[in-house]
């Protein structure tokens, strides 16, 4: 059985107020083109198919039409709910889905009962297990512990009794959203995932899912190899800088006879690369070395001493898709002001000596007529000029 393993669509989201949904329909028609030409019998999305519990009505459309074509292609779908899914949403109807051969499973009530599809070496049994909030599934499952590997290792009892009721032979593919960690890899997470910790305490052990022949992880958005049987896809775009240095797409897994699994991974279209830059503003405006990244998504960190006016502006000359801009002087910057340079000194004249040394030039007199326009706004008498009487203000 050819399976391919992706997660983390995350449909609907923005990238810093850049709005994403064309570039996801993009990655839709790529995961439609890997489907006929790599001969896919099963497409498997292990959860945070949305982005929020409440879906944008364009990011539904465009689920809605993927689903569509996926049916309508030569694979079927396993698909599960991650911690950015509704469950009870993104499950509504997949009963009378499940007929069209898209399987969707959000409900923690279905664990253990298994996709059962055939190949040319027998029954492949698909357990898509939802995420699973351990506040939620604790009593009714009557959980030892309040975790998340105390949760997956009840799924995990079910998808074993499921298997062991079925006799030899039959192999077994699992679906998980969950931060697991403990194989060879080092596992770090992204800026851009949502925090699932309970208690402090996230990670699920690769031990949990022991004796399974192949494993599809998702909620990190890098790929990771924990095992050979136990990987993440990551998701398809980048959703933050800190993704800037990952390989985006999709496991291509053979699931051959006994369960022995080969793997390699399938690029995604990059529609847009993202580059992190650091330096002086004129270091950036001018080294040739960074003409690669004139067309990228931007990050740029200053190191001036005093930040540069119209710093963005500039910037967007050269680096026109700059999103996010830092300033991290080279000296240090600014420290705070000692009580002797605040006392007795006026607000006024405290933010004068501030717009100073931010700019590295006194404020103009239109400037300073303002700033003086402010603060006796904010006085109760307009006359009355609040003197700071200690470093605290």
């Amino acid at each position: 059985m050819r399976i391919l393993h992706t997660s983390d669509w995350h449909l609907g989201r923005s990238f810093h107020r850049e709005g994403m949904l064309t570039h996801q329909a993009a990655y839709v028609d790529h995961l439609l083109e890997v489907v006929e030409t790599e001969v896919v019998d099963l497409v498997v999305v292990a959860g945070d198919v949305y982005d929020r519990a409440l879906p944008h009505v364009d990011a539904v459309r465009l689920a809605d039409e993927t689903l569509a074509r996926l049916a309508a292609s030569r694979a079927k779908v396993v698909l599960t709910s991650g911690n950015h899914d509704s469950a009870h949403r993104l499950g509504f109807s997949s009963r009378l889905i499940d007929a069209a051969g898209v399987f969707i499973r959000t409900d923690a009530a279905t664990v253990g009962a298994p996709i059962l599809l055939d190949d040319d070496h027998g029954l492949v049994a698909i357990h898509g297990i939802p995420y699973l909030d351990p506040d939620a599934v604790r009593e009714p499952w009557r959980l030892s512990g309040r975790s998340h590997e105390a949760a997956l290792g009840e799924a995990m009892r079910r998808v074993r009794s499921d298997t062991a009721r079925r006799g030899p032979g039959v192999r077994t593919v699992v679906l998980a959203h969950a931060f697991v960690a403990g194989g060879a890899a080092e596992v770090e997470p992204s800026d851009s995932e949502r925090d699932i910790s309970v208690g402090g305490v996230s990670i699920v052990p690769t031990s949990v899912f022991d004796g399974v022949d192949y494993v599809a992880l998702g909620h990190l958005h890098g790929r990771h190899t924990l095992t050979p049987r136990v990987r993440y896809s990551g998701s398809p775009l980048a959703y933050s800088f800190s993704e800037a240095s990952h390989r985006k797409g999709s496991w291509l897994v053979d699931l051959g006879r006994d369960g022995a699994v080969s793997a390699e991974f399938v690029d995604a279209p990059v529609p847009r690369p993202l580059a992190r830059l650091r330096g002086t503003l004129e270091e950036l405006l001018a080294d040739p070395a960074l003409a690669a990244h004139e067309g990228a998504w931007v990050q740029a960190v200053l190191t001036d001493d005093l930040r540069p006016q119209q710093a963005m502006d500039r910037l967007r000359a050269r680096f026109p898709h700059t999103l996010v801009l830092g300033f991290e002087p080279a000296s240090g910057g600014l420290t705070a002001a000692p009580a002797a340079r605040l006392q007795g000194r006026s607000e006024y004249d405290i933010a004068l000596d501030f717009v100073a040394e931010m700019r590295g030039a006194p404020a103009t007199d239109a400037e300073a007529r303002l700033l003086r326009d402010a603060f006796d706004a904010c006085c109760e008498d307009a006359d009355f000029d609040v003197l700071v009487s200690g470093a605290g203000g």
